[in-house]
């Protein structure tokens, strides 16, 4: 039988409302420091498919959540598309080389480096027990371009939008490519044991209107329909964070079965622009989890009243803090578990 995430989901009613985090398998645990500490660097993790396995099931383990994300990251995308991929201490995520001029045509594809995060799907699904959902991801195409073009993250994504404007073709080109590349590595989650997926566009409010319809609206609407047309019956969560008012279009287009809610969005507008039988997941504040208090508990709570009546799943409005306490997870769950409105 499948798990209460699951069923939600796809729009089934629970006796109570499921749960994950965004980021809940990383550096806010303990166990994960200690591994990572052992093994070596993030990259490192991530294609090794044992350790991946480890990180993804150690939250299960702590806090029962009803869903196990895996552990990757988007940006293996450009590498198994031929860019260079490491990570710089303290810097971040560095891609060579850059394509300013969206030239990805050059690069020499390498997909047998996704074959690791397969491997950590298949041995997740092995030791997960059917009432937790496993759960994969991918980027989607604007935000994984962002990286591509720049060669690493940036605050405005000048040269990428700039990309666009001057040269939308080219950069339709890139776009496509990316959306080929990620059908692909979706498939081949689903094959490995993968329940539901979700598409992070995690800049996609960095675009103006028109923008935003050409590249967040319509590459998350193929991938969404061609994610449903091979593999049937598979729920796709999108999350375009920092769409605003743009969300009720992302809802209305895409074709996604449930929809990501970031924390700057009022729950109860939500609520109402959005249609009423569409799963929604959202959307605390990942920084009222670090300060922690009454006012979690309070905020959780508005959440989840808001939420009632319709499906949603818990969640935050992007990723867990890495300095977030444990004891304000356990408090957040227990408020969660407890919730019977």
């Amino acid at each position: 039988m499948p798990g209460i995430l699951l069923d939600t989901l796809t729009g089934k009613p629970g006796e109570r409302v499921p749960m994950w985090l965004m980021r809940q398998a990383g550096r806010y645990l303990p166990e994960y420091r200690a591994l990572r500490a052992e093994k070596g660097g993030f990259l490192e993790l991530a294609y090794d498919s044992e350790a991946a396995a480890e990180i993804t099931l150690q939250p299960i383990r702590r806090f029962g959540f009803d869903g196990a994300i895996l552990f990757s990251d988007i940006l293996v995308i450009p590498h198994a598309m031929g860019q260079d991929l490491w990570f710089e201490a303290g810097e971040g995520p560095r891609l060579a080389p850059p394509l300013v001029d969206g030239a990805w045509a050059a690069l020499e594809a390498m997909p047998q480096r996704l074959d690791p995060v397969y491997g950590t799907v298949r041995r997740c699904r092995d030791l997960l027990g059917p009432e937790t959902t496993m759960l994969g991801f991918a980027g989607s195409p604007w935000t994984v371009a962002t990286y591509m073009v720049a060669g690493q993250g940036s605050k405005d994504h000048h040269q990428t939008r700039e990309l666009a404007y001057r040269d939308p073709a080219a950069f339709a080109s890139l776009i496509e490519a990316i959306e080929r590349a990620t059908v692909d590595y979706l498939i081949g989650q689903i094959d490995a044991g993968v329940e539901a997926v979700q598409l992070f566009d995690s800049w996609a409010g960095s675009l103006a209107p028109d923008q935003y319809e050409r590249w967040v609206i319509g590459p998350n609407a193929r991938l969404a329909a061609a994610i449903h047309a091979v593999r049937p019956g598979v729920p796709v969560i999108g999350f375009p964070k920092g769409s605003g008012e743009k969300l009720a279009a992302y809802a209305r287009e895409t074709g996604v079965d449930a929809v990501g809610i970031d924390e700057t969005l009022d729950p109860h507008w939500v609520a109402a622009n959005l249609p009423a039988e569409l799963p929604v997941q959202g959307n605390l504040d990942p920084l009222l989890l670090l300060a922690g208090g009454n006012a979690l508990v309070e905020r959780t709570e508005m959440i989840l009243r808001a939420f009632a009546g319709r499906p949603h799943v818990f969640n935050l409005g992007h990723g867990i803090g890495q300095h977030t306490p444990i004891a304000h997870v356990e408090q957040l769950v227990a408020t969660v578990r407890a919730w019977r409105g």
